[in-house]
């Protein structure tokens, strides 16, 4: 049987290796989504890998994974630090959730050290660069595989 895990990520998120390489690296998105496609061979999972902009866009694809994932690997960037709704949407997920961040968010501008999603993540993955969505879905691996 397989398992599905959704790989969510927030706005600008589709600028990556293109906006601030010096704080988010040259990868970008489509690359991260190969690499954690590579991982999961032969293991049984299955991905949904998905980035909006939009608030209400994460909100929705959260509450579809109620009814059907195992997991969430979730990086809300900067709706990390304002929005208490994807909070809500999380605490009604019942299956692991871990959250990423590409950089250290507590050693950035202050304004970022507060995360709303650290309120229901099972785990963190902070500061390790593209690398720590790999970091995130081998625990997944461990936990469901």
């Amino acid at each position: 049987m397989t398992k599905l895990v959704y790989i969510l990520n927030g706005p600008n998120l589709n600028l990556l290796g293109k906006r601030q390489p010096e704080i988010y690296g040259n990868e970008t998105l489509s690359n991260v989504e190969e690499k954690c496609r590579r991982l999961i061979v032969g293991t049984k999972l299955q991905l949904k890998f998905k980035q909006s902009n939009a608030e209400y866009q994460l909100i929705d694809w959260i509450h579809e994974a109620r009814q059907e994932a195992h997991a969430i690997i979730i990086n809300a960037a900067g709706y990390t630090h304002t929005s208490i709704a994807i909070l809500d949407a999380l605490n009604t997920f019942d299956g692991t959730v871990i959250e990423v961040h590409i950089s250290d968010i507590k050693a950035r501008e202050k304004f970022r050290h507060h995360s709303y999603i650290s309120l229901r993540a099972d785990e963190e993955v902070v500061g390790k660069g593209t690398k720590g969505y790999l970091i995130a879905l081998q625990s997944i691996i461990k936990k469901l595989v």
